[in-house]
């Protein structure tokens, strides 16, 4: 993949060609900004009209973009933070390069002595010490929670997938494949117990009818409050 930073109109754009890609688009990302993905054949400077004719969108996203980011937990030794079984625990030592373990209930994280831990590059080791402290801790608890809701309800499903995904909570093929975002072990268990049965009722309801919150409301008769309730919590974490 071929890429390059153009400045257009006071805003820096990362252009990146894709022999993958068919069409133009835009995406506004935490670290690169505004990324616009650029099919092979295309000439670069069509691709800078597109932008230019997008602009407004772009610079309206960023601003969201960097709120958000602005909004992110700055982690340092002081920084109090748990998961359902971990503990966050940083640390500076006499040590030339940061070390990082998850074990007996904590999320380890150790850094030289010299080390500006408020870097972004090392906020983003943090963060992902702390996502893989929720992978585990999902992989133990969604597979087997997952069966047995789906026993209790006489429920099939093919495979479970565990996955960080950034834009839902959890999905079900047409041919009954569950996926399971692994950040689901952040929220209430009555939550999680709700994201799963919403998709085991989709083995049975693949859209979401009158007849597919008819059945989930048998299985959960607060599953529509719950649904409410569900929105008030964000994929985008700490």
């Amino acid at each position: 993949m071929h890429e390059k930073y153009l400045e257009i109109s006071g805003v820096k754009i990362l252009f990146k060609k894709s022999k993958r890609a068919k069409k133009l688009n835009i995406k506004i990302r935490p670290k690169d900004g505004a990324v616009v993905t650029v099919p092979w054949m295309l000439p670069y400077d069509r691709a800078r009209d597109f932008v230019e004719s997008h602009l407004d969108w772009i610079r309206a996203n960023l601003t969201k973009m960097e709120k958000y980011k602005n909004s992110l937990t700055v982690f340092d030794e002081n920084t109090t933070f748990t998961t359902k079984n971990h503990r966050l625990v940083i640390e500076k030592k006499l040590i030339k390069k940061n070390i990082t373990s998850i074990k007996e209930g904590k999320i380890i994280i150790k850094f030289p002595l010299d080390e500006d831990i408020t870097t972004q590059k090392n906020q983003e080791k943090i963060r992902k010490s702390i996502t893989e402290a929720f992978r585990i801790e999902a992989k133990e608890y969604l597979p087997l929670r997952t069966e047995l809701l789906a026993k209790r309800h006489g429920l099939k499903y093919k495979d479970l997938t565990i996955k960080n995904l950034t834009s839902r909570w959890g999905s079900c093929s047409g041919r009954n494949n569950i996926n399971l975002n692994l950040h689901l072990i952040r929220l209430p268990y009555e939550l999680i117990d709700y994201v799963i049965l919403h998709e085991l009722a989709h083995t049975k309801e693949k859209n979401h009818s009158k007849k597919f919150w008819d059945f989930l409301c048998k299985m959960m008769p607060d599953a529509i409050e719950l649904n409410k309730k569900l929105k008030f919590y964000k994929i985008e974490i700490f």
